[in-house]
């Protein structure tokens, strides 16, 4: 079975669904396909709260059917290869799918498969994650229950979605115990590839602070590799000041395992990825560095910015203007600057507003409020704000934008 679209979307998460309603907004004429196999459509931003017991995944769950126009052909199948040299796209049932524009937004994949036992100890004994919603649940059951002990939290390399989300879930946690009043009998921990609580200075110094404030304790440079669920063990690699591997086995009482990501493997072995992986697109028009009529975005673009919804939220009106602009044979636009926001949670009622684009620059929307300071207001954003801006502005296609500058950052950083 072969058919044609002008405009053929992979991919029916944030990027795929905010994309395909954004160019029905802007031109309802063009023939757009989305192809998605899934059902369901996550909020994914509200799996730390879910998993912190503060919201139920019920709330942050949509039908695809739902959430696609009418007027957008849904092709509820698996993307398998593609062929840009002739425009099309092979699906999984052998199905082929020509186009004349083609947009490549598929997500991350979670790569269980790189820490040997995980995937077969999730859900029960204790080892829990926030990176799947056949998880999340189980992460609150684990906080919920735990009275004593080791509670470990564990940080992969990067990238992946949401790179503060693995800390999120332990301030939770920890702030959790405390007003139980059994912070003195558990010992949180976080073991993180990186050598810092963050990747940005700016905020990492901020975040140290939080984690002073819970007494937790910190072993970076340690890589998770494998987890028996049953021995409630977990082995970490790391290297020693001589410059040699070495493994540690820690017992724990729960382990929230925030696991390895990439983009999905059929894009990996695609002529779209770059040497990681990834699609290869210009960081600031989000086209294709090879084949002019694809672009990418989202997680699995090749671009460095944080694998936020903020960030696809930003990227979406660039990618839409752009293929209208190529459409016109007009000059593309580079106005994606790598804008990403990570509300960091810091507790049952804060939240530190961290937004960033390339190359670490400090880009707050706000110029009046110091961006490391943990907020209410910013928890409020987070519990309800954000996922109504998802669900009924963003998803919907109505692009909104609230300004960020560096100017607003520079008094604060001045003083760091």
């Amino acid at each position: 079975m072969t058919q044609h679209h002008t405009l053929l979307i992979v991919g029916g998460g944030a990027a795929g669904v905010s994309v395909a309603n954004n160019m029905r907004r802007v031109n309802g004429e063009i023939d757009i396909a989305v192809i998605e196999p899934s059902e369901k459509h996550y909020y994914q931003a509200a799996f730390t709260i879910i998993g912190g017991g503060e919201s139920k995944l019920a709330d942050h769950t949509r039908n695809e059917a739902d959430l696609i126009p009418s007027s957008v052909t849904w092709i509820k199948e698996f993307a398998d290869t593609f062929q840009p040299d002739n425009n099309t796209v092979t699906l999984k049932n052998g199905d082929v799918i020509s186009y004349d524009y083609l947009v490549v937004c598929p997500g991350f994949q979670l790569d269980w498969h790189k820490i040997a036992g995980a995937k077969e100890a999730l859900n029960k004994n204790g080892v829990c994650s926030n990176y799947s919603p056949e998880t999340v649940e189980y992460t609150w059951e684990c906080i919920k229950n735990l009275g004593a002990g080791r509670a470990l939290f564990t940080m992969p390399a990067m990238p992946i979605k949401c790179a503060g989300a693995p800390q999120k879930v332990m301030y939770m946690a920890a702030d959790r115990f405390r007003k139980k009043g059994i912070s003195d009998k558990i010992s949180v921990e976080f073991f993180n590839v990186g050598a810092a609580m963050f990747g940005i200075p700016f905020f990492a110094k901020a975040l140290a602070k939080i984690v002073d404030s819970y007494g937790i304790k910190t072993h970076f440079a340690h890589n998770l590799i494998a987890v028996d669920g049953e021995a409630k063990t977990a082995t970490f690699e790391f290297t020693d000041a001589n410059g040699n591997k070495q493994q540690t086995v820690e017992k724990f009482d729960m382990i929230h395992i925030s696991p390895p990501q990439s983009a999905p493997d059929f894009i990996k072995t695609s002529p779209l990825a770059n040497v990681d992986g990834r699609v290869d697109v210009h960081p600031n028009t989000l086209q294709h560095n090879k084949y002019a009529n694809i672009f990418g975005l989202g997680d699995a673009a090749s671009t460095t910015n944080a694998k936020t919804a903020a960030a696809v939220r930003k990227q979406v009106p660039v990618v839409v203007d752009n293929i209208l602009h190529l459409m016109k044979a007009e000059s593309l636009s580079p106005k994606y600057d790598g804008y990403g926001s990570c509300p960091l949670v810091t507790s049952l009622d804060s939240v530190i507003l961290a937004e960033f684009s390339y190359d670490g620059k400090i880009t707050p929307s706000f110029p009046f409020l110091d961006p490391r300071v943990p907020r209410w207001i910013w928890w409020i954003g987070k519990k309800w704000g954000f996922p109504w801006m998802y669900w009924d502005l963003m998803l919907k296609g109505i692009r909104f934008d609230i300004p960020h500058k560096s100017d607003y950052a520079k008094k604060f950083v001045d003083n760091d």
